[in-house]
């Protein structure tokens, strides 16, 4: 894809009006900004010419730690809200399950474009699934859901942390620092290396809620046209299974100190949601699951995923398990 930043002002419609967006510097966080800015551009037949503004977050330096040791949700977006409310980008393009379930005071979700594949992908140069792995096999990650549903399925196995974009992360592996990490399929698949990861079906593995899905960021006082174009970028289906699945991460204080996957299934006629929170061992899983109807409002389906994220609470006995550092 070429990148948008580059034009010829002699190709310049006289009305286009230049947009900077605010994203990660990762290659990942680049193509997904810039297919903001393709499809900004397309909607709005060249009146709108998307600027990239690359940011190093918070997160980004943590290259060797667990997330939640350092904040957890927000780290990966606190210097694009900031320069957001700042004034030195207009919009800001996240992976919506890296976004806390409140935005900053001013801001707004104005677009959601179409979910990529939201499954997790198994990458490991020793086999093709957990199933494959040796007693005893260390499982690199630093998530605690990966981690806590790894070990509802294998108990044997040992959990390293282990972070870092993809080149990273199979670099380590090659290394030998683990015999198998985990991926998102949506990064790879937006990367060109899909083949790298065996995906995981939605009933083995749930994913983080609103995974898959990238949004857009604006302040609440902008522009009716700029907000109309962004709108036609939208997709109903994924803004149906954003709206719910951030709801449920909501109703149950969703932050990366407690294992919790969610996802709104789309089924043709209806809509059916799962969600699941576990113990950090993997040995206890409190799980539920809601249908609602197709035509059901976004009111509606943020209601399901707030009734479902009640649902497990209630099961889990109104407590839920937390990571806590010993350190």
């Amino acid at each position: 894809m070429s990148d948008p930043r580059i034009s010829s002002a002699n190709t310049k419609p006289a009305a286009q009006k230049t947009i900077r967006i605010g994203t990660r510097g990762s290659p990942l966080a680049l193509v997904q900004a810039r297919q903001i800015a393709s499809a900004l551009e397309a909607v709005s037949g060249g009146v709108y010419h998307g600027e990239i503004v690359t940011f190093t977050t918070t997160g980004d330096k943590l290259t060797s730690e667990r997330l939640i040791n350092s904040g957890g949700k927000g780290l990966f977006t606190t210097e694009i809200d900031n320069a957001l409310d700042n004034g030195d980008i207009d919009i800001g393009v996240h992976s919506m399950k890296d976004v806390p379930s409140i935005l900053p005071t001013g801001q707004v979700l104005v677009a959601i474009p179409e979910r990529e594949d939201p499954r997790e992908a198994f990458l490991s140069p020793h086999g093709k699934s957990l199933s494959d792995m040796p007693i005893g096999a260390r499982i690199g990650t630093a998530s605690l859901r990966r981690e806590a549903q790894t070990l509802a399925r294998r108990k044997d196995v040992k959990i390293v942390t282990f972070r870092g974009n993809v080149a990273t992360r199979m670099r380590k592996l090659e290394e030998g620092l683990a015999d198998a990490t985990y991926l998102a399929m949506a990064g790879l698949t937006r990367l060109g290396v899909a083949h790298l990861g065996s995906a995981i079906p939605l009933d083995e593995m749930l994913p983080a809620a609103a995974q898959g899905i990238v949004g857009v960021i604006g302040r609440e006082d902008m522009s009716a046209d700029l907000r109309e174009a962004l709108a036609r970028i939208t997709h109903t289906n994924t803004e149906a299974q954003c709206t719910a699945e951030r709801a449920f991460l909501a109703g149950l204080d969703g932050s990366c100190r407690t294992p919790i996957a969610g996802h709104l299934f789309d089924k043709g006629d209806h809509w059916h949601m799962r969600g699941e929170v576990l113990a950090i061992d993997g040995q206890t899983v409190w799980s539920a699951a809601l249908d609602a109807p197709r035509e059901a409002s976004l009111k509606d389906l943020e209601a399901l995923g707030a009734r479902l994220a009640n649902k497990i609470r209630d099961a889990a006995g109104g407590e839920l398990p937390a990571f806590e550092d010993d350190h």
